[in-house]
């Protein structure tokens, strides 16, 4: 039974998690960050897929960067999007040319020479995360895995990641939608700076 004491420990792991985070990636944000700043300064596009909790992931920073990340900042609209959303293409892509293939096949359709993708796997071992990154680096785009654990198979695939050190999913995932918040600060803040001096 979940007691307060327990309660007590979910959050003190989660705050460890966090710190270590800190400790450990601030680097990695910043340097990912930067390449999507860099790719909607240039005109391109962010485009972010994953599996269950991280495909919420994906839908979430791609919609704080299409409508608005902070109340009172009214800038324009940018170029996001996350390949999980729409069932119909993801099925289709799954029964056509097998789940591991659906992202990579949105990826050839959408992806062009500049832009970024995003890959999120709190295990860094999804099959659909991988091929969708290998297709976008034949398309001549950036490659950013937000991972967890090792890191996995992804972490050779991708450019640049940023990698939550547990293996507690639920803490990874916390830890991720914490860095999507930052690149959206970072992305604003680049991209508009007068709303910010």
């Amino acid at each position: 039974m979940i007691d307060q004491s327990r309660i007590h420990s979910i959050i003190a792991e989660s705050m460890r998690v966090k710190q270590l985070v800190l400790e450990q990636c601030t680097q990695s944000i910043e340097q990912t960050g930067m390449e999507i700043c860099r790719c909607f300064e240039h005109g391109g596009k962010v485009l972010f897929c994953g599996n269950g909790g991280s495909a919420a992931d994906a839908q979430h920073i791609a919609t704080e960067l299409v409508i608005r990340f902070r109340g009172g900042v009214e800038r324009r609209a940018l170029p996001a999007m996350s390949l999980s959303v729409d069932p119909s293409m993801v099925s289709a892509g799954a029964n056509d040319y097998g789940y591991e293939n659906a992202f990579a096949r949105m990826v050839q359709a959408y992806g062009q020479p500049g832009d970024v993708i995003v890959g999120i796997s709190t295990s860094g071992k999804s099959p659909n995360v991988l091929k969708a990154l290998e297709q976008a680096a034949h398309q001549g785009m950036q490659t950013i895995g937000l991972l967890g654990g090792d890191g996995g198979s992804i972490v050779a695939q991708a450019r640049h990641s940023v990698i939550v050190p547990s293996t507690i999913t639920a803490h990874i995932q916390e830890c991720h939608i914490m860095i999507g918040h930052i690149w959206c600060e970072m992305v604003e803040e680049y991209l508009f700076p007068e709303m910010f001096s």
